[in-house]
């Protein structure tokens, strides 16, 4: 254990279920490491989907974790478990939270983290985890997207989105993305997307039928009228993914199409799974994705930083969806 560490820390909490103006800065205890964590001197911390919920009183912490939002961050090692072997006190890494990552320090299970890609910065890095862990466990390890195969993701410059893009054209996949505007549109092409759908312009069912013949994984976090439309879009034997609904899970479908299609219809969410789940994504990660961050062929995109007890507007940023990748909290 490392000493002369601070007893104190900021931290972003949510005071209650509502808008953005309910993550209020506050101060606590650092956090001790047990015997398989790592503590971390948070230098920065991604903005992600599942905190915007959390804030709205929609994705309770599991038990056990931290009530503080904040599901990736990046920083330096500074105490370790008495377990701990793989890390030393100095290391800087990226890593996979249960929570807690909105604050000076975090801890961590020593089994989740990353070291920090070869070429990229702690804030870089900070955007990592949660959206590469996302895509990587669903796209590839749950659903078996392959080389040749057919991909459609929406909301492609988003923080799922731009990681979506990259891992399946990277891993030989035909890409189309659907987002607005064309800001957002432009984005999703430099990132390698094969065809762009602004959704404001043209029914993504419609190009996705006439031009390729459906799409064998469909990546959604929108929800709402889009599953059905999903539904309509997928290829016969696709593969669909629901990972958010940010416009409703509420619906009415005729579920026929899944039958006669013989679809898959799936989703998760990533912050429940067992740890021993995640320890997998990680180990997977580090071998088959990090090699092409450090080559370059992949980079996480970051659209704005804002200092830790900006944290409301940072969430109200993410909420206009105008943003173009990651939005990421710096702690100094």
């Amino acid at each position: 254990m490392a000493s002369a560490l601070p007893e104190q820390m900021q931290v972003v909490e949510i005071t209650e279920a509502g808008g953005p103006e309910v993550l209020v800065p506050a101060t606590r205890p650092v956090p001790q490491p047990r015997a398989d964590q790592v503590l971390v001197r948070v230098t920065a911390a991604g903005v992600n989907g599942p905190d915007i919920m959390q804030r709205r009183g929609l994705y309770p912490p599991p038990a056990g974790a931290s009530d503080l939002p904040g599901l990736e961050i990046a920083g330096t090692v500074v105490a370790i478990g008495s377990d701990v072997t793989e890390w030393s006190v100095g290391d800087q890494l990226c890593a996979l939270t249960d929570g807690g990552g909105y604050a000076e320090y975090c801890v961590v299970l020593a089994s989740h983290c990353l070291p920090i890609p070869k070429g990229l910065s702690l804030i870089e890095a900070a955007g990592i985890p949660e959206s590469f862990f996302a895509v990587w466990s669903n796209v590839f390890m749950g659903v078996g997207l392959t080389s040749g195969e057919t991909f459609l993701v929406h909301g492609g410059a988003g923080g799922i989105g731009t990681s979506a893009i990259q891992l399946a054209k990277a891993f030989g996949a035909r890409v189309y993305a659907t987002d607005s505007p064309a800001e957002r549109c432009a984005a999703c092409t430099q990132l390698g997307a094969d065809r762009v759908i602004d959704y404001h312009e043209e029914d993504f069912v419609e190009v996705m039928r006439n031009e390729a013949k459906g799409a064998n994984v469909i990546l959604d976090i929108v929800g709402g009228d889009y599953i059905a439309r999903n539904i309509r879009a997928a290829a016969p034997d696709a593969r669909i993914i629901q990972l958010a609904f940010n416009k409703g899970s509420t619906i009415e479908i005729n579920l026929m199409p899944i039958m006669l299609k013989r679809l898959v219809y799936t989703g998760s969410t990533l912050r429940s799974r067992p740890d021993s789940f995640k320890t997998e994504i990680t180990r997977q990660i580090r071998e088959q994705v990090w090699p092409l961050i450090e080559a370059g062929t992949i980079k996480p995109l970051l659209s704005k930083t804002f200092p830790l007890a900006q944290a409301a507007d940072a969430h109200r940023l993410m909420e206009s969806a105008t943003h173009i990748g990651k939005i990421i909290l710096e702690t100094a």
